[in-house]
């Protein structure tokens, strides 16, 4: 339960350092979602910073909360800062009580609010650096940008324990744990199955930012080699990753590999409600929004094994070992020869989702975090 009182005054909150809501990319933009309305609900007034290309020009609320659409430079490099950068400055004259930034990114900007007395909190998630798509200069840039990340803002946030646990061996510094959310229910409907000629529980679904390091290329190559007829569907897209998509279509063309792009909303929880596996192959990061997702609908999830993925899963998946095409493919094939024996993951995961996940205790834990630090 929120530690709110009834003589608690109403807040007023920036969200900032996303794509903006409504949620059409990834966590970072459900996050901001899921958190903006369930404050608003409480009674709170919150405004979140989006990106003018990916919000229409007359959205100026949505579900009670403020939009506000701001450019942006769009590149691969400054296009997330370029927008927090002018998100920062408006900030100043947003009449907020405290802002949330995410990403490390952005922790070089999180002076600026503070210059109009804003208290800052940062949700640092994974280690960026650790992407396969930046130079060197860009792991340069986020290697800075951790260390900023403890020192500028006013507390920095983290959503995994194993990522709470770097910062402090890195750099001596314990930083809270907020975690990450999900809806624990499965869909109702099953449209989106339709329209890509899918049967319930006939195939295989993977979901992610189509990077290296998230390892569609794996999937697709074990989906392959393990024999199944049924489809593997491959969702997800990324703005700065063209070449490699293109890699990915030319090993979908050699099976029953369907790759429709980005889904979101209702159509995207069908299909994680209706496939028989999820597979989630990321080996960078904190918490996986669609990871948790996938559990909290009672789906059964095949996991890459990384600390991060280990902390999330725990018992309530199949863990494979790291980056080994072999092994998963195996479970693949041994999921589809004889299902019975793993479903017990899928009640497992729904019910460590509800205990742990539950986007009602993450608003809660950030409520009091905000009221904590306005009360020093």
């Amino acid at each position: 339960m929120s530690t709110r009182t009834e003589s608690s005054r109403p807040l007023s909150v920036g969200i900032l350092g996303t794509r903006g809501i409504p949620a059409h990319y990834g966590g970072f933009e459900t996050f901001a979602e899921e958190l903006s309305v369930r404050l608003v609900e409480r009674g709170h007034r919150v405004s979140v910073y989006s990106r003018r290309h990916l919000t229409s020009q007359n959205l100026l609320m949505y579900r009670g909360v403020e939009i506000i659409t701001l450019p942006c430079i769009r590149t691969k490099y400054l296009e997330t800062i370029s927008h927090t950068a002018l998100s920062v400055i408006k900030t100043l004259f947003g009449g907020h009580d405290l802002v949330l930034i995410c990403n490390s990114a952005n922790a070089v900007l999180c002076w600026v609010p503070a210059l109009s007395g804003q208290k800052v909190v940062l949700n640092i998630d994974g280690i960026e650096r650790m992407r396969r798509k930046w130079s060197f200069i860009g792991r340069s840039f986020y290697r800075l940008a951790e260390f900023l990340a403890i020192k500028i803002p006013t507390v920095a946030v983290s959503d995994a324990r194993t990522i709470q646990a770097y910062y402090e061996r890195e750099y001596g510094v314990r930083t809270p744990f907020i975690a990450y959310g999900a809806i624990n229910e499965p869909a109702a409907s099953s449209n989106i199955l339709n329209d890509l000629h899918l049967l319930p529980n006939k195939f295989v679904l993977y979901v992610s930012r189509l990077e290296p390091e998230n390892n569609a290329h794996l999937v697709m190559e074990a989906y392959l080699s393990s024999g199944i007829q049924d489809p593997l569907v491959v969702v997800g897209d990324a703005p700065y990753s063209r070449r490699y998509i293109r890699e990915l279509k030319k090993i979908s063309r050699k099976g029953n590999i369907l790759m429709p792009g980005s889904i979101y909303g209702i159509g995207y929880r069908e299909l994680i409600s209706f496939c028989r596996c999820y597979v989630h192959a990321t080996e960078v990061g904190g918490t996986h929004p669609a990871l948790i997702e996938a559990m909290g609908v009672g789906c059964l999830v095949v996991v890459n094994d990384t600390p991060e993925n280990r902390e999330v899963v725990a018992e309530g998946g199949i863990l494979y070992r790291f980056n080994d095409k072999v092994v998963l493919s195996e479970i693949l094939a041994d999921i589809w020869d004889d299902y019975s024996k793993y479903e017990h993951f899928r009640s497992k995961g729904r019910e460590r989702v509800r205990l742990h996940y539950d986007w009602e205790q993450v608003t809660n834990s950030y409520e009091n975090l905000f009221y904590k630090l306005l009360s020093k």
